[in-house]
């Protein structure tokens, strides 16, 4: 489709009876479906669905993207996906239709009135929705515009895309998460080793944490608190042993594997992580469970304390008894 509009932006200043109101589902969706989009694509373009409330209300409730190509001054829509997609939709919520698209990116482009026509022939005034997810003003702003078209005679001139109300109803659940979401900027989202490696990262950060902690106490730099020292010691005592080559076939098998689940993985990992806590101070942490124990041999798991506040960190480990010797 060839871009032959030009395209008036306006603010929500002008007079419009229409208004919106966006599920959070629907935010969650567009988000996800953009840190997912093909490396070429620089937008997702999608499908918005919901009713019109009795008051005229555009209530949008469900989404789902559209594939689509954009090159200069040209946009491609895969039109059969879009039908597939919606015929599936409505199988199971019948009662929602078609009330506009979406795109993400700050406001609209000259490639929007041609989308904007397509969705036109779908359902009389569509509401195009835009999110920010690229937080251009440091937050991810969404809008809502319903479009008219200025004419001269029977010579088109112009889209008029003007802002309308939009409302952003959640529960407090809801909230949480989308309060989450507006401060994390995330372009794209992390390869299976990426995420491991800044997994892996993160619990040896809290275990120098912990480390520190146990050197301050040994130390007598600060008072010992029995609730961590109880902690790490039921913690330590709750994994049975483990032999070395039953351990190293766990781990092997769990990086070839990539069906492994997610939470297995971790186990094998921090078997990985508690080693090293053993080995690199075996006798640091031998005294410091001595401390609050009788007996200092145990495997298990660590907690880790921050500030004021205990913060758990539970990994399963292989036992420390023949590190402790």
């Amino acid at each position: 489709m060839a871009n032959e509009h030009t395209v008036l932006q306006f603010s929500s200043s002008s007079s419009s009876s229409l208004s919106a109101k966006v599920h959070p589902l629907v935010i969650f969706n567009i988000s996800d479906c953009y840190v997912r989009r093909p490396d070429q694509a620089e937008r997702v373009i999608g499908t918005l669905l919901g009713s019109i409330l009795p008051d005229g209300t555009v209530d949008i409730r469900n989404s789902y993207a559209v594939p689509h190509s954009e090159f200069s001054d040209q946009v491609a829509l895969d039109i059969d996906y879009h039908h597939n997609m919606l015929i599936s939709h409505q199988k199971v919520n019948p009662k929602e239709v078609i009330v506009g698209w979406y795109s993400t990116g700050l406001g609209v482009t000259g490639g929007s009135a041609l989308i904007h026509e397509f969705y036109s022939r779908e359902v009389p005034n569509p509401v195009h929705l835009t999110v920010d997810t690229g937080f251009s003003n440091g937050e991810g702003t969404i809008k809502a515009y319903v479009s008219a078209n200025l004419s001269l005679g029977d010579r088109q001139l112009a889209a008029q895309f003007q802002e309308i109300p939009l409302d952003l109803r959640m529960i407090e659940a809801e909230r949480v998460g989308y309060d989450i979401l507006k401060t994390t900027a995330v372009d794209k989202i992390p390869t299976d080793l990426e995420g491991m490696e800044a997994t892996m990262e993160r619990l040896l950060a809290l275990i120098d944490d912990v480390y520190k902690y146990v050197d301050n106490v040994v130390e007598g730099q600060i008072a010992p608190d029995n609730n961590i020292g109880r902690f790490i010691s039921s913690t330590l005592a709750s994994v049975p042993k483990l032999p070395p080559a039953a351990f190293d076939k766990l781990v092997n098998d769990s990086l070839q594997d990539i069906s492994v689940p997610c939470s297995y993985m971790c186990v094998s990992e921090c078997f990985m992580l508690l080693t090293i806590v053993a080995s690199r101070r075996p006798s640091t942490v031998a005294v410091f469970v001595k401390h609050h124990q009788d007996t200092a041999r145990f495997s298990g798991k660590v907690e880790h304390c921050c500030s004021n506040s205990v913060i758990f960190v539970h990994f399963h480990a292989i036992p420390v008894e023949d590190k402790l010797n």
